[in-house]
């Protein structure tokens, strides 16, 4: 037999999906809604923790429990390189991104050996968000060498894909990438500025990336919403 705040939570689902509790609405006071279903304020309390936990109600203390849209989930195979926003776009969502800084400075020794370049060598940073459908969605560091940028970022304008840009303002094509996943630290700054939610967890991708001749062009931190992009691959034997 299930458990009673499980037979809650699957009713509240129901209700949402077939629009006695609409998106944005607010619900009823627990009190209310807990008398409603005839159990304990305690039982559904657990009901709404759970479908918070999936991002189907935001609970703004003091205020009220909302009914939400959650973002469908972003599916990426590992084994294709593409861009965040190519991700975004491919689910059909709205992109959008919002700059965070683009300088140039000394590269730190982590992105230095990994694209072979001297500590301290000159490096085009370039930090931004990545939004779908007007919520962030990812937090990006990228590392340019500077000898390979040129003056191109000087002006200061840019947006869109770096694939793109590195094949069509560059003249280097990336074709290939090595990655890492890791989880970070919530205490990690870059991670907390996506811990919008309490269902949100965060991936971070360090990738190296290559052109055509082998050559290290791009080192980036990509830190993901778990709860957003999943990414695959297949294992053979």
């Amino acid at each position: 037999m299930q458990a009673k705040h499980y037979q809650v939570k699957q009713r509240l689902v129901e209700m949402i999906d077939n629009g006695e509790l609409r998106i944005g609405e607010r619900m009823p006071s627990e009190l209310v809604m807990a008398k409603e279903f005839g159990v304990s304020r305690e039982t559904f309390r657990s009901a709404v923790r759970a479908l918070e936990q999936e991002g189907r109600l935001l609970i703004k203390h003091g205020v009220g429990t909302f009914v939400i849209q959650p973002l469908p989930l972003i599916s990426s195979s590992l084994e294709k390189l593409s861009s965040i926003g190519s991700m975004i776009q491919a689910a059909r969502l709205d992109e959008g991104e919002e700059r965070i800084r683009l300088k140039t400075e000394r590269c730190a020794p982590e992105a230095a050996q990994a694209l072979g370049i001297q500590p301290d060598d000159p490096v085009i940073m370039l930090e931004r968000f990545r939004s779908a459908n007007g919520e962030p969605v990812a937090y990006s560091i990228n590392v340019i060498p500077r000898q390979i940028a040129g003056d191109r970022f000087d002006n200061g304008q840019f947006e869109g894909s770096l694939l793109k840009f590195f094949e069509k303002q560059l003249g280097r094509k990336i074709v290939t990438a090595d990655s890492e996943i890791s989880v970070p630290l919530h205490i990690d700054r870059n991670c907390q500025r996506l811990l919008l939610h309490p269902q949100t967890t965060v991936l971070l991708l360090k990738q190296t990336h290559y052109d055509e001749v082998n050559q290290p062009v791009l080192y980036s931190l990509d830190y993901l919403r778990n709860d957003v992009f999943t990414f695959r691959i297949r294992r053979t034997i």
